[in-house]
């Protein structure tokens, strides 16, 4: 599991970046690509970058404001033209179908792979034998989402000494029991998943949330993920502007992060006044004030998320 960012502004693009987009890369998990927001531009930004469309499985809109959904119709449209013939699900606030649909059907746009789109008002919207995806209403200005993507818990090593003794090589058979089912050895001995079996790795968490003010709801969602992103608007000497306009600012960013337990906390959403790189890194200094394992998200930069040992 890998982050990377299209976009890390607020608002509109600055010659420095792009608005907000970040991808979710499954690598081993599904060998597919997950999108958070597509603001104008991501596609340009995708084809500058190590992801290709024809990977993207989901798409999850935090909320309808232009810098995070103008970018979805040429996203939508071109994604054919880069392979893309798998189905494609968007997830988002209601009012996106009608502005998907919409900019489809007055571009007079084609697209030749089935595109489903589920609008929602939280909860859980997609679970696998791999992962979940939960959404809760964070408090903005309009309805806006944050998104936790669960991992469910992975199957221990096999103690292979007790495989050899049993006759049984790598192979279906170890399929079977990385499974939890049971099988019968070539030495005619049955084998339980549950002796063979060591502990199970704790999936990942990671939290995505779209632009909010500080909430309860944001630490709900982001408790004891391993990678948190939250937006970071404004240094916080500009805590009353943040409020006015829904937003947070970085030392709130961190907060959220201290108070959830998360393993680590990437900032992102920076407004347009912060160009140079020395205010860049006030925002990620006063976040680290309060919690340390801070980073700026930099656009065309993989974040891995680690796992974390020993979580509950």
């Amino acid at each position: 599991m890998e982050l990377y960012f299209l976009g890390t502004n607020a608002g509109v693009p600055s010659l420095e970046r792009n608005v907000t987009s970040v991808a979710l890369r499954l690598l081993e998990e599904r060998r597919s690509l997950w999108l958070f927001d597509c603001g104008e531009g991501t596609q340009h930004q995708i084809l500058r970058s190590p992801l290709k469309l024809s990977k993207l499985e989901s798409i999850f809109i935090t909320h309808l404001h232009g810098d995070h959904l103008f970018g979805l119709p040429g996203l939508i449209s071109s994604r054919a033209y880069q392979g893309g013939d798998t189905p494609l699900t968007i997830y988002g606030p209601k009012g996106l179908k009608k502005f998907i649909e919409t900019s489809l059907s007055l571009s007079e746009s084609r697209i030749s792979y089935k595109l489903e789109i589920i609008e929602h008002q939280g909860g859980v919207l997609f679970e696998d034998d791999t992962f979940r995806v939960e959404a809760a209403l964070l408090e903005h200005r309009i309805d806006s989402y944050g998104y936790r993507v669960i991992e469910k818990d992975l199957p221990g090593k096999l103690d292979a000494s007790v495989l050899e003794r049993c006759g049984i090589r790598p192979g279906p058979l170890y399929g079977k029991l990385k499974r939890g089912e049971s099988v019968v050895a070539p030495n005619g001995e049955t084998l339980h998943a549950k002796d063979v079996l060591g502990v199970p790795k704790a999936g990942r968490i990671v939290t995505i949330l779209g632009d909010t003010r500080p909430c309860q709801t944001a630490i709900t969602l982001a408790q004891n993920a391993d990678m948190l992103v939250h937006e970071a608007t404004f240094l916080h000497e500009l805590a009353k502007t943040a409020r006015d306009y829904h937003h947070s600012t970085s030392r709130q960013a961190a907060e959220a992060a201290m108070e959830a337990g998360v393993q680590q906390l990437l900032l992102t959403h920076f407004s347009s006044r912060y160009k140079s790189e020395d205010q860049l890194l006030r925002l990620q200094e006063e976040a680290r004030a309060v919690f340390p394992n801070t980073q700026l998200a930099r656009e065309h930069v993989l974040y891995p998320v680690a796992r974390r040992c020993g979580r509950n």
